[in-house]
């Protein structure tokens, strides 16, 4: 399995989102009645939570002086689907 950097924004993103679907799902499946407009505050709020962990998080590498990896490094050249094959 590859390794990957800890990334908790998207964790925390992906924490809210699920909670709004859970919520529409109870709604759904006849639990509880959920308004529509839960769905704003929760995703608003979540994406506002994410992002401050994120900075938090870069922050928080820069200091320490480890876990920054440059722009290229994410894609080598030539290892995307279809580099080349025009």
């Amino acid at each position: 399995m590859l390794r990957h950097e800890f990334q908790p924004g998207k964790l925390v993103a992906g924490l809210f989102l699920t909670v709004t679907g859970a919520v529409y799902a109870g709604d759904a499946g006849g639990l509880w009645e959920t308004p529509w407009f839960v769905a704003v505050p929760l995703v608003v709020g979540g994406l506002c939570l994410a992002g401050a962990a994120a900075v938090v998080t870069r922050d928080v590498r820069r200091r320490r002086g480890g876990g920054s990896r440059g722009a290229g490094s994410r894609h080598e050249a030539g290892s995307c689907s279809g580099a080349g094959s025009r």
